[in-house]
């Protein structure tokens, strides 16, 4: 495969992990949402108090989710994965002695052809650490020594 036909399957990794999560946490506030319907037809005293402002709490927290999913989507989208560069950044593909990664937000790992890429935030710890270096040059993490073999 080439690089770019990586790149794009990793990209598409990274977009359904997030399509995943947006549909998982619409369905929490869709449930959340139903669950205040149901609770504002009752008038259960403390106890019916009690459960809405649990709800209302969840529904914040869900909130809170969604936010974070888009900010996930709004970088994504900002991934060129057409572009070559020979240093490491947003979008790059980097081949090391021990680990292959894709710089874009932080799954795991995907494994494509049998090689496993480790898709990582650019604001990670390892994102950090490979940002910026060129083939060649080497980096230090968690006490092991990786050097750059490519950056694609």
């Amino acid at each position: 495969m080439t690089a770019f036909e990586i790149k794009s399957e990793l990209y598409h990794h990274c977009q359904n992990q997030v399509d995943a999560r947006f549909s998982k946490i619409k369905q929490t506030i869709a449930g959340i949402e139903e669950s205040l319907f149901d609770e504002s037809k009752s008038s259960a005293g403390d106890k019916h108090e009690t459960a809405r402002a649990m709800l209302q709490i969840d529904r914040e927290n869900a909130g809170r989710q969604l936010q974070e999913i888009e900010k996930l989507n709004q970088l994504l989208k900002k991934i060129d994965i057409k572009a070559t560069s020979n240093y490491a950044r947003l979008g790059s593909l980097i081949n090391t002695d021990k680990f292959n990664y894709f710089i874009s937000i932080s799954i795991g790992a995907v494994t494509i052809d049998n090689i496993e890429y480790l898709c990582v935030a650019l604001n990670s710890p390892v994102g950090q650490l490979l940002s910026g270096k060129r083939e060649g040059e080497a980096f230090t993490l968690n006490g092991n020594n990786y050097k750059i073999k490519k950056v694609l």
